[in-house]
């Protein structure tokens, strides 16, 4: 028999390579940009409650339990499904906020994915996936568990093949509001879409970075620091900031040089998401 699994894993993502190809009438950004899992992220822990209830169980420092996209994702899956039941549920978070690696769309994935599961709703991938969108454009990525090419406002999704890498991600100590910087004036929303069946190093790049960094000092030190030593950019709207490695004996040969006081960590890029078999 297996064991029953008792904690959820809500891996971040990097955005390998992210263009801003125009806007919707609605004021959205359409976008072309390069998603890639890493297996370090949040963790999620539920208990099933039998009187409908839905509460998170612990403080998260800056994220209200009436904000919280866990929270919300709970509640959308509960309403769609008609389900009678409830959850308790903890969140250890370790993505930090306004930092560009996708986690509170992780959580709000791992909250469908895995309440799906322990309460048999049984709603198969594609509903899941229009949930998700429902909460944020990132969400169906992470529901999707495989690393692609986002499209549109993120919800078309190419499954891409990217090769094995470890990355150093820096966190400098801001949090950057997506919405300000795609509201800012300043923006590159023309970029040229681009064919693409593989990825490469050539193609990388952010067209968020060069405003991320106008606006937030603290984005550009860590971006100036990294790029001494290999080639680095922002994740989404930042403030976060990585480069690629082969190995993991390169990566922390550069994070053992990081000046004292520069938070960060090293991370593995993964396949597909650990809970992709939660969705059918």
């Amino acid at each position: 028999m297996s064991t029953p699994r008792t904690q959820y894993p809500a891996p971040g993502k990097l955005n390998l390579m992210l263009r801003v190809v125009g806007r919707r009438a609605d004021g959205y950004h359409l976008l072309q940009t390069v998603l890639r899992l890493i297996d370090y992220g949040d963790t999620l822990r539920f208990q099933v409650r039998n009187d409908s209830v839905i509460a998170r169980v612990n403080e998260v420092e800056g994220v209200p339990a009436a904000e919280d996209l866990a929270v919300r994702a709970a509640l959308l899956l509960q309403r769609a499904t008609g389900t009678r039941l409830g959850a308790d549920i903890a969140l250890e978070k370790r993505l930090p906020l306004g930092g560009g690696l996708g986690g509170g769309s992780s959580d709000a994935a791992t909250v469908l994915l895995a309440l799906n599961h322990l309460w048999a709703t049984g709603l198969e991938r594609a509903r899941l996936l229009e949930l998700g969108l429902e909460l944020g454009a990132d969400v169906p990525f992470f529901i999707n568990g495989e690393n692609a090419l986002a499209e549109g406002i993120g919800e078309r999704l190419q499954p891409l093949g990217l090769p094995p890498a470890w990355y150093l991600v820096l966190t400098p100590p801001v949090a950057v509001p997506t919405a300000r910087i795609f509201a800012h004036p300043e923006l590159k929303r023309d970029s040229k879409p681009i064919k693409m069946q593989r990825f490469s190093g050539e193609q990388a790049g952010n067209d968020l970075e060069a405003v991320v960094c106008r606006e937030y000092p603290a984005v550009a030190k860590h971006l100036e620091w990294l790029r001494r030593s290999a080639p680095a950019w922002v994740t989404g709207s930042g403030a976060c900031v990585f480069a690629s490695f082969e190995t993991e004996k390169a990566a922390r040969e550069v994070w053992g040089r990081a000046p004292a006081g520069m938070q960060g960590f090293v991370a593995r890029g993964l396949a597909r998401h650990p809970l992709q078999e939660l969705a059918c």
